[in-house]
């Protein structure tokens, strides 16, 4: 029986997508270094990363970025992306990190804290981990000053700062506490965030 975890990345940050990732493994797999991603230093998380992408029978990584996490909310803007990710690979159930099932037709299970008890969550909780900190890294580089690359956009006092000081930016989450304070007129969407949220 092929079991798929699925888990999430970048709920609670002011910048950035929210990511989902789907790793699959053989029933019984078992691989005691891959644990939550909370519990690792980078270091071991980027080791695992490729590790891990080796191991699976399959893995998918998606995000959904901060215009559809504005229309539907982070709460079932992190559904979908879960839902997605599931949907690019073949298994026969699938079980959910959380109390919140996701929308498939497999067999879920929904597993509270599950990213450290199930390995295939926390496999899964590893991929979206890393995937979204190397985007971070990159749109520091493309929207410096804000510290992307150091806080992957979560609410830190030097994040919160630069919000301030400089105003938000495309990638911020405007109606988050923290930014929408800052914002001073509607944002246009991008040609390819239209064609996204329609």
């Amino acid at each position: 029986m092929l079991i798929a975890g699925v888990d999430e990345a970048g709920r609670g940050p002011l910048a950035g997508p929210v990511v989902a990732a789907a790793c699959v493994f053989n029933q019984g797999y078992s691989n005691a270094r891959i644990k939550d991603s909370k519990q690792l230093s980078k270091k071991k998380r980027e080791l695992l990363y490729e590790e891990i992408k080796q191991a699976a029978q399959a893995w998918a990584v998606v995000a959904v970025g901060p215009r559809r996490i504005e229309r539907y909310n982070i709460r079932e803007a992190s559904r979908l992306a879960m839902s997605l990710a599931l949907r690019r690979v073949t298994a026969d159930m699938v079980l959910v990190d959380g109390n919140v099932p996701i929308e498939t037709e497999l067999p879920q299970e929904t597993i509270i804290g599950g990213d450290r008890l199930r390995v295939e969550i926390s496999a899964a909780s590893i991929l979206a981990k890393v995937w979204r900190d190397r985007l971070m890294a990159v749109l520091d580089r493309k929207y410096p000053g804000y510290g992307f690359a150091i806080h992957s956009g979560y609410p830190t006092a030097d994040h919160r700062a630069a919000v301030a000081r400089q105003g938000p930016c495309r990638v911020h989450r405007r109606t988050f506490h923290g930014v929408r304070e800052f914002v001073t007129a509607p944002l246009l969407p991008s040609a390819m965030e239209a064609a996204l949220c329609r």
